[in-house]
């Protein structure tokens, strides 16, 4: 049995999604209990939404989902590494390969990449 500490963190974890094949880190979300026990059973990575306060699975919506290929624990039992396939163009709803596409430079954010999809067309915003 996996116990992980959902209560140092007030019931929710850090949860990293990283390409399996690239390294590549997509995204980082956050899993309560029943988000993590939904992805062990199903192996597609699901999360808990903070702003919605409800569980989510990563592209019910876009069709970008993440299929577990492999799940890593740190050291202190609250956070979660997830190795993902990531099905479908991109993790991020703004249409990025990854959440991670602005670095810090000179003082300023620079996009170090493009959007793959119009987040307006596959959300109907």
């Amino acid at each position: 049995m996996i116990t992980l500490d959902f209560n140092k963190t007030n019931g929710l974890i850090p949860a990293i999604a990283q390409d399996h094949e690239t390294g590549e880190v997509l995204m980082l979300a956050y899993m309560n209990r029943d988000a993590w026990e939904k992805t062990l059973a199903t192996g597609k990575a699901t999360y808990f939404s903070r702003s919605r306060q409800k569980l989510w699975i990563k592209g019910e919506t876009s069709g970008n989902v993440q299929m577990v290929k492999e799940i890593l624990i740190d050291c202190d039992d609250d956070t979660v590494l997830l190795k993902v396939e990531q099905i479908g163009k991109a993790a991020c709803h703004t249409g990025h390969i990854s959440c991670f596409y602005r670095k810090v430079e000179n003082g300023s954010l620079k996009k170090i990449s493009e959007p793959v999809f119009n987040p307006d067309e596959v959300y109907k915003k």
